[in-house]
C-alpha cells in the first residue's frame, strides 16, 4: 500500500478477501486515465473505419436480428418496430459483452507489466472495461435518426437513463473483474468466453421482449442484471412503462456481483505475478 504521509509504498499481504486500499487507488488514479488511453488507441490502432466500428457493429447486429427475428420468426416487439426495439438491446448489450471480454484477458496479456512493476492490479481489467465505454457514446448517435425515422419523440422517462448506464457497468465492471482473476489461474476461461457470452445474450430480451417470459419464471428471470437494463433503456426512450421491480432487481444483483468479483480478486491477487 502507499502511505500518503510518508511517501513510502509499503508492500503487505492483504488480510481477509475484502480489504481495498482506496487511498491507493485514488492515489493512482492517473495510472487508471493512462491504462484507459492505452487500451482505446490500442484499439483502434491501424484501423481503416477507426471507431465506426462503435456504429457498425450493434447496428449490423440489429438489422440481422431484425430480418431473421422480425420478419421471419416475428418474435412480438410488443408493437415497436423490431429494428429500434433490437437497437435498444444491442446498445447496452454489446458494451457489456465487449468488455467483458476485453478485461477477461487482460491480466493475461499484461504479463509484462504485472511482473515488472507493483500498481493496484484491478486497474488493468477496469481500464478494459472503461475504454468500452467511448464505444458506448458513440453508438448513441446513430439511435437518433432510428428514433427519427419511426417518429418517436422520449418523454420524462429518459432521466432514467443515468441510473442504467451506472448499473450497466457495475454489472459489467463486477464480471470483468471476476473473469480477469479466474483467466490468470484458469486459461480455459479464455476460450469459454465468446460461448458464455452468446449463451448469455439469449438469456437476456436481446431478441425477444422480457413479457414474452411467462410470469411465473420472470422473477427468477430478473436475476440477470440485463434484464433490469435492457427493458430500461426501451422505456426509458419509447416511453414505456417503467419496470421497477427489474431496475430495482437488476441494482442489487450488481452491486452484490461487484462485491463478490472484487473480493475474489483481492484474494488471488497475491499469485497474479506467480502464475501469469
Amino acid at each position: 500500500m502507499f502511505d500518503l504521509k510518508t511517501n513510502e509504498t509499503v508492500i503487505r499481504k492483504s488480510k481477509g478477501w475484502i480489504s481495498i486500499n482506496w487511498n491507493e487507488l485514488i492515489f493512482h488514479r492517473d495510472l487508471l486515465f493512462f491504462l484507459t488511453v492505452r487500451e482505446i488507441r490500442a484499439k483502434y490502432a491501424q484501423s481503416i473505419l477507426g471507431v465506426s466500428w462503435a456504429i457498425i457493429q450493434p447496428l449490423s447486429t440489429a438489422l440481422v436480428f431484425t430480418i431473421i427475428f422480425g420478419r421471419l420468426v416475428r418474435v412480438n416487439s410488443n408493437g415497436i418496430p423490431y429494428i429500434l426495439f433490437s437497437y435498444l438491446a444491442m446498445l447496452p448489450w454489446t458494451y457489456f459483452s465487449s468488455s467483458v471480454n476485453d478485461a477477461s484477458v487482460s491480466l493475461v496479456n499484461n504479463t509484462t507489466l504485472i511482473t515488472k512493476v507493483y500498481f493496484p492490479r484491478i486497474f488493468i481489467p477496469l481500464s478494459a472495461a472503461i475504454a468500452r465505454t467511448l464505444d458506448l457514446c458513440i453508438g448513441f448517435v446513430i439511435l437518433i435518426p432510428l428514433m427519427i425515422m419511426h417518429a418517436r419523440v422520449p418523454g420524462w422517462n429518459l432521466l432514467l437513463l443515468p441510473l442504467l448506464l451506472l448499473i450497466l457497468f457495475i454489472a459489467s465492471i463486477s464480471l470483468s473483474v471476476l473473469f480477469s482473476a479466474m483467466a490468470v489461474q484458469y486459461r480455459d476461461v479464455k476460450h469459454a468466453m465468446n460461448f458464455l457470452l452468446q449463451l448469455f445474450m439469449y438469456a437476456s430480451p436481446v431478441v425477444y421482449s422480457s413479457y414474452s417470459v411467462p410470469k411465473a419464471w420472470q422473477p427468477w428471470y430478473a436475476l440477470n442484471p440485463m434484464v433490469g437494463v435492457i427493458e430500461g433503456f426501451r422505456a426509458a426512450f419509447l416511453n414505456l412503462p417503467i419496470p421497477w421491480e427489474w431496475i430495482i432487481m437488476a441494482g442489487f444483483v450488481s452491486t452484490l456481483m461487484l462485491i463478490l468479483s472484487t473480493a475474489y480478486f483481492r484474494h488471488k491477487e497475491s499469485i497474479f505475478a506467480d502464475v501469469v
